[in-house]
């Protein structure tokens, strides 16, 4: 399809060849739509695996009704998308919201949250509060590392931060390189979110949505639902698969620095 005109409804398409491909390196729409990407993926990605990792830290102590807490923290990453969103948008309103109710009784002043540029931090607050399923990874994987190891450690003089850096991190770091790599398709691939946090939930036109959270694959939804070109689109994709599978790739060549595994590896 997208070597083609193909516009979804119409039987008269023809083939084209490479033209969707050479179009699309000179759509700015598409260099701009990747690199909002490539950011919020930037920032997303090392916050969600960093910040799920302390959480798992913090709930592998011996605390007081812990089960509680894990169920606490967990929960956020079952809620239905759409669920989320909703209530995250209620909170980010500008005149009833939550947030700014806080921030005036602070004293702070009042932020139009759902707008430019604002509305860029929001997504990244809606999309963080689901920590919990890397959570729950990281503390199976600190629950699997043996306690012999990090109380050697202490016996030979290593304090809890030197323990922490040289045996719980990179007897820890195969679950976090599955993090990173899941973490960073699921980033790049990101459409509900933005749509679903614009003002009009996306039914008038993703033109509503807001410039920062003009995602690409917000831009693939335009062209397939909006301007109907399927043959477009399908290129698009074609150059997403590309550049998941080129981060992917580097992201694996990158892991023999910093992943740790107990058996050795031949490749």
């Amino acid at each position: 399809m997208s070597f083609t005109n193909f516009d979804g409804i119409s039987a008269r398409w023809r083939w084209i060849g490479l033209a969707n491909y050479s179009q699309l390196l000179g759509d700015p729409d598409v260099w701009y739509s990747l690199g909002r990407t490539l950011l919020y993926t930037l920032i997303t990605v090392p916050l969600s695996v960093a910040g799920g990792l302390g959480l798992a830290i913090l709930l592998n102590q011996r605390l007081r009704a812990v089960g509680f807490f894990r169920t606490v923290f967990y929960l956020p990453s079952i809620v239905p998308v759409v669920a989320a969103a909703l209530m995250w948008k209620l909170i980010f309103d500008r005149d009833a919201g939550a947030l700014n109710a806080i921030l005036e009784h602070v004293g702070g002043p009042t932020v139009t949250w759902l707008i430019d540029p604002t509305v860029f931090y929001a997504l990244i607050i809606m999309v963080l509060w689901g920590l919990g399923g890397g959570m729950v990874i990281s503390l199976a994987g600190l629950q699997g590392i043996p306690s012999e190891l990090r109380e050697a450690a202490m016996i030979d003089g290593a304090g809890p931060w030197r323990s922490f850096l040289s045996v719980t991190l990179p007897l820890l770091s195969p679950v976090l390189f599955f993090q990173v790599i899941t973490a960073t398709i699921y980033a790049l691939q990101t459409l509900a979110q933005p749509l679903l946090l614009a003002e009009s939930n996306g039914t008038a036109g993703v033109g509503a949505i807001p410039r920062s959270n003009y995602l690409y694959m917000v831009n693939v939804y335009e062209q397939f639902l909006y301007n109907q070109r399927f043959g477009y689109g399908s290129a698009m994709l074609r150059v997403l698969f590309v550049c998941i599978l080129a981060i992917t790739l580097v992201v694996f060549r990158t892991g023999r620095f910093w992943v740790y595994y107990e058996v050795a590896r031949d490749v």
